[in-house]
């Protein structure tokens, strides 16, 4: 694990590709504080900060292969690298180190792009070839592991966060227009072009060459949901032993690893299989607000030592501005707060922990899905409309679209509606139409949510609703929110997280399970939880999601908050982007309780602390 930084240009000496790579490196230390290294040759230059995980003695980057023709930086772990090594040493390639970095490298040296259809686990990584003076790179197939770029001014910028751009004199450092209106509604930057003008995601599933100044990006994996005929016990039984193999699997470590636990029947059900020396929980001091309590219920259960804490509201605002740093780009999804504090507990206890990612969007565990209503006659009735033929369910569910209110419609809708009709993710803040009344007319242009959405659903139109939903979450949701903010907040502490319930021979398993074991009557993630339900008491693996509950609405209440809110509203830099007697007023009105704002609030605070962090501070440091 670590991270790594690089760039492809060949205009510098290398003294200067030499300072360049050294500031690069030093905005990301936090990502590897163990070692670093660094290659440069006439046409790149290659950085890498290193968090010891495997291979401690010999593991350094950048590692090169027999002739020293190929050098490559890597961040990630790859789980299969031993049978992998295995199968290269026999087709004659020499290893140096016992590093699943090697093992990459050497694949490439025989089977090319291909090896990343071979590897499994979390990886973003860049191959320079000298005798091509060609860069090869990919990132995950989920998109775990971060891998920004940025193709500008005779120079391709690539690196594990996009503040290791910041330094470089081929780096024009601009805010990106079209992102913040989409961002309202979504809660994460949901477009293809980052906060930052001109700095793009690698996509998940994706490899990419950069040869004489040209890029080209190439597709190598996509899910495909192919639902096979089995009986509910067997899909309880595929999926109960994916999940202790794949657990197994993400325990490869020669450090030790510990767990996040919640009250949650994802990382209850990975605790419960690992029964790990540490687990690691956290809350805030209201007690609607601590789940802390109930994840130490199970460790006594377990008879395992658990470490928590609360976390006290004036630390969390005071930390802010470093949780909007860490993640390069605004967020405002809440569980950032404290994640960022259960990352910085852990990690003072190890510099591995597996977390519970994935098995959501994998196995249907969204309530969003089409389970909206805790009235089992109304579940059940869902159910059995689902068996109409498709242009039925959707005839029905454009009735009830426009139909009075009544108990159940919103399930009864959600369980017949075309996906695309009403499903965007998981998180709408502002309407569309909305935010534009808020945002001043530079930044109302911009890719509409219809227009982002529809680039998934397309690709789909033949899938089952559910299939269709869960296909946009992986693409979407996943990446772009829920594995960002788990990277970056635990590597601002040097702490890997792996995710055991977001693996590829797991996903091989949920794409043929049939939908009606995911989300049915009784429950969302049915089969899973039945799964679990062999190794969990009954409480935790039926229990609802609940994500981290954060007290935002208590904040925005207590006056010493609300100030500090009220102040980034009315600085000079919000006019910019806002309508500043606009945003006041609602803050106002939250405030005294006459409206509820508060995700529309927290959303927009998010993006101007991160912006005063970015484009305030940082240049008044500079």
């Amino acid at each position: 694990m670590c991270g790594i930084v690089g760039f492809v240009n060949t205009t510098y000496s290398k003294d200067e590709k030499t300072e360049q790579l050294d500031q690069m490196m030093a905005r990301i230390v936090h990502r590897g504080p163990d070692n670093t290294g660094e290659f440069v040759d006439e046409g790149v230059g290659l950085g890498f900060r290193r968090l010891s995980i495997i291979d401690l003695k010999c593991g350094n980057q950048p590692i090169f292969n027999e002739n020293d023709s190929k050098a490559i930086i890597f961040n990630g772990e790859i789980y299969n690298y031993q049978e992998l090594q295995d199968d290269l040493q026999v087709k004659g390639h020499t290893f140096t180190t016992n590093a699943d970095t090697e093992v990459i490298l050497h694949g490439y040296e025989e089977y090319g792009a291909d090896i990343v259809k071979k590897l499994r686990g979390m990886f973003a990584f860049a191959i320079w070839d000298r005798d091509k003076q060609e860069l090869f790179g990919a990132r995950d197939h989920f998109g775990i592991k971060p891998l920004y770029y940025y193709h500008k001014n005779k120079t391709f910028l690539f690196g594990s966060e996009i503040k290791s751009f910041l330094d470089h004199p081929a780096f024009e450092k601009r805010v990106n227009p079209g992102a913040l209106k989409p961002y309202m509604t979504f809660q994460y930057p949901a477009t293809d072009e980052t906060f930052f003008k001109n700095v793009y995601r690698v996509p998940e599933g994706h490899y990419f060459y950069v040869k004489d100044g040209e890029l080209t990006i190439t597709q190598y994996w996509d899910t495909e949901y192919a639902e096979e005929s089995m009986t509910e016990e067997e899909a309880v039984d595929k999926i109960d032993k994916a999940v202790q193999e794949t657990t197994e699997a993400h325990l490869v470590s020669d450090v030790e690893v510990g767990t996040f636990l919640s009250s949650g029947v994802d990382s209850s059900l990975v605790t419960t299989i690992t029964k790990p020396k540490y687990t690691f929980s956290i809350g805030f001091g209201e007690h609607t607000y601590n789940e802390s309590s109930e994840a130490k219920k199970l460790t006594e259960i377990l008879n395992l030592s658990n470490y928590s804490r609360v976390i006290e509201s004036e630390e969390a605002f005071n930390a802010f501005p470093s949780i909007q740093y860490h993640l390069d780009e605004p967020s405002s999804n809440a569980s950032c707060v404290p994640l960022y504090f259960l990352a910085k507990l852990a990690s003072e206890h190890v510099k591995v922990v597996l977390s519970g990612e994935g098995a959501d969007e994998l196995f249907a565990g969204y309530t969003e899905y089409g389970f909206s209503s805790n009235s089992k006659m109304v579940r059940v009735f869902a159910q059995g409309l689902k068996k109409l033929p498709k242009n039925s369910r959707f005839r029905l569910a454009s009735r009830l679209k426009s139909a009075r209110n009544f108990h159940g419609r919103l399930h009864l809708y959600q369980s017949l509606a075309p996906a695309e009709d009403f499903f965007i993710g998981q998180a709408k803040v502002f309407e569309e139409s909305e935010s534009g009344e808020y945002l001043k007319p530079k930044y109302q242009q911009s890719e509409s949510v219809h227009d982002i959405v529809k680039k998934q659903y397309e690709k789909v139109p033949d899938l089952p609703e559910l299939k269709k939903m869960q296909y946009l979450d992986m693409h979407q949701w996943m990446p772009k929110d829920i594995l960002l903010k788990a990277d970056k907040m635990t590597m601002a502490h040097s702490l890997e997280a792996r995710t055991p319930l977001l693996d590829l021979r797991l996903m091989e398993v949920a794409e043929k399970i049939p939908s009606k074991y995911l989300l049915n009557s009784k429950n969302t993630k049915y089969a899973f939880r039945k799964a679990a339900n062999r190794h969990l008491p009954e409480e935790w693996a039926n229990r609802k999601k609940l994500g981290f509950p954060v007290p935002i609405k208590d904040w925005l209440h207590e006056e010493r908050f609300y100030k500090q809110v009220r102040e980034i509203f009315a600085a000079d830099f919000a006019a910019e982007f806002f309508d500043q007697d606009k945003i006041l007023d609602m803050l106002d009105r939250n405030y005294q309780e006459e409206i509820d704002a508060r995700r529309h609030i927290w959303t927009l605070y998010s993006f101007l602390v991160w912006y005063k962090v970015y484009f305030v501070d940082e240049d008044q440091k500079n």
